[in-house]
């Protein structure tokens, strides 16, 4: 018998390739990733600025940039550094950690959580486009009316305006979709109160988006009506009016780079310290006072426009009070470590870097609260030093930390310890040789935001020092880079629970699955992983797992 010819022949199914899941995937693990990937590309770029800025700045009276060009390299390495760096970077750890964390499937909203991610990429395409058009130099602030037109006729600086909109929405739909899913996709038990750190915080940051990038947008909206309509709104109105604007959005945005990163801190150091938070509810209602208070401080930054007495004392008052729940963070991250068995592993070297760093920031943050000590140093390098001790030795050096601490759950395997300690220190030491001694230039008057200077003593030597510091720091990086991707393919199998964690996320493979989850335990606890896997001592048994001197009890020492 004669077999007949199939109606439908089958044909070789062609698999999509790597780059087109990326580019068309709304799983929330692909989003958090390539958030990461993107900042890594844009933090290569915003180095290399930072690098040349520096050779710039290596002896007293340097020709390597005229003074234009030097404005041009400063604006794109802020706006870099703090819209396409830290802020997708912070982003991604959220995307990719949250939903697990919480035991849910996905983000609430997977496709706009997409749209949200390839709107911020559209964002760093328009400004990397804008030196096409006349690189912006008018700064990352852009203090209107000097951005105006008739002072920057540089049509970058339109780009600039459009690609911090653009970007901005993406966040802004990025923090709906974040407050929606922490509020509407716990599972079953995961009250409020039983809310991983890192998921609480992220959750509260997302609140601060919402209230703060607008005030972005709308004040960048405004400068392109008076830019390209005419309209006048800085030139004939409040000289100051732009400022208002963006400081209110501004110093929010110092929290809202750091809040997921302090998040990141607050799970890290349990793990490895191997005793629960100290004071969760503590640390829990100081994040949401953080919330309010960045919103109440934000005249800070203008005391030297003149503001009269009584703003400057309401607003130096609540600058000096916001460092009261800052203070309980370290102090409780302080105590947990305090008698704990804490193991010094790669995550937790940079934690531990990270709380002496940002300490550091922000007591000389704290300075600036007092308004004749800011008159005095508002427009010198102190303020540069203070404000990178905050962002890179806080924020960044945070990402860090969780980035060691997540690698074996994004890819399977660990990073190389070896190479891992070599970045470590690099880091460390080039980090604090950058910056330390910036402190001393603002001190001695150097005035920040200049492209050269005299040749005064000491001032010489120590950008010196700062400049080789910073191709130290540089170094570190790359061999942080280097590791990443060699790790991927020959780092040692990690396993779903590599380091003894107590959170969800380390209860699903490594990578996690599609769905995240084939199955979820009960919840009674804020630790659900330690109560699975002691049965005979779980936390809402005996929720105290220390003593009355602080000391880890001998019973859980005994289940490390």
């Amino acid at each position: 018998m004669s077999q007949r010819a199939p109606a439908f022949p089958k044909t070789s199914a062609r698999r999509p390739s790597a780059v087109w899941k990326v580019l068309t995937s709304t799983d929330h693990k692909s989003i958090g990733l390539t958030y990461m990937g993107v900042a890594a590309v844009f933090l290569v770029l915003g180095g290399l600025e930072a690098l040349v800025m520096r050779l710039q700045l290596a002896v007293p009276g340097n020709r390597l940039l005229a003074g234009e060009t030097y404005d041009r390299f400063l604006t794109m390495h802020g706006t870099t550094m703090i819209f396409f760096v830290l802020l997708p970077l912070l982003l991604g750890f959220t995307n990719y950690l949250l939903p697990l964390q919480i035991g849910a499937r996905d983000m609430a909203f997977p496709r706009m959580n997409a749209f949200s991610l390839w709107l911020l990429v559209g964002g760093g395409l328009l400004l990397y486009l804008s030196p096409l058009t006349g690189a912006p130099s008018q700064g990352w602030f852009s203090y209107a009316p000097l951005s105006e037109t008739p002072f920057t006729p540089q049509r970058g600086v339109d780009l600039w305006s459009a690609a911090l909109i653009v970007g901005g929405y993406g966040t802004t739909l990025t923090a709906v979709n974040v407050l929606v899913t922490g509020a509407r996709l716990r599972m079953r038990g995961m009250l409020y109160k039983r809310l991983p750190m890192f998921a609480w915080m992220s959750w509260i940051n997302g609140f601060i988006i919402l209230f703060a990038l607008p005030c972005l947008t709308a004040v960048l909206l405004m400068l392109e009506v008076d830019r390209l309509l005419g309209a006048g709104l800085f030139t004939r109105g409040d000289p100051v009016l732009w400022q208002h604007y963006f400081w209110l959005f501004g110093h929010p945005e110092i929290y809202l780079l750091i809040l997921p990163a302090w998040g990141l801190i607050s799970e890290i150091i349990p793990v490895f310290s191997r005793k629960p938070i100290f004071g969760y509810e503590f640390v829990a209602w100081s994040t949401v006072a953080i919330a309010f208070l960045s919103f109440a401080v934000y005249a800070h930054h203008m005391f030297a426009v003149g503001l009269g007495w009584p703003v400057e004392l309401a607003f130096g008052t609540t600058s000096m009070l916001i460092a009261i729940p800052t203070g309980i963070k370290v102090f409780n991250w302080l105590a947990t470590m305090w008698k704990g068995s804490v193991r010094y592993t790669l995550p937790m070297l940079y934690a531990a870097a990270f709380i002496v760093q940002f300490t550091f920031g922000g007591v000389s943050g704290v300075t600036f609260a007092v308004v004749p000590i800011d008159w005095q140093l508002t427009d010198t390098y102190y303020v540069v030093a203070h404000f990178h001790y905050v962002l890179f030795g806080g924020s960044l050096f945070a990402v860090l930390a969780g980035l060691h601490y997540l690698y074996p759950k994004f890819t399977g395997r660990f990073l190389d310890e070896r190479l891992g300690r070599w970045g470590f220190w690099l880091n460390v030491i080039g980090f604090n040789g950058v910056f330390l001694v910036q402190h001393l230039l603002g001190l001695m008057g150097m005035p920040r935001r200049v492209y050269t200077y005299p040749d005064l003593p000491g001032w010489g030597a120590l950008n010196l020092f700062s400049t080789v510091s910073g191709f130290v720091l540089g170094v570190g990086l790359l061999l942080l880079l280097v590791n990443l991707i060699r790790s991927r393919t020959h780092g040692r199998l990690a396993g779903r629970d590599p380091w003894n964690g107590w959170t969800l996320e380390w209860l699903t493979d490594s990578p996690p699955q599609e769905g995240n989850f084939s199955q979820l335990p009960p919840l009674h606890s804020r630790r659900p992983l330690w109560d699975l896997k002691h049965p005979d001592d779980m936390d809402h048994v005996r929720p105290r797992r220390h003593d009355k001197n602080g000391h880890i009890r001998e019973e859980e020492r005994g289940h490390q």
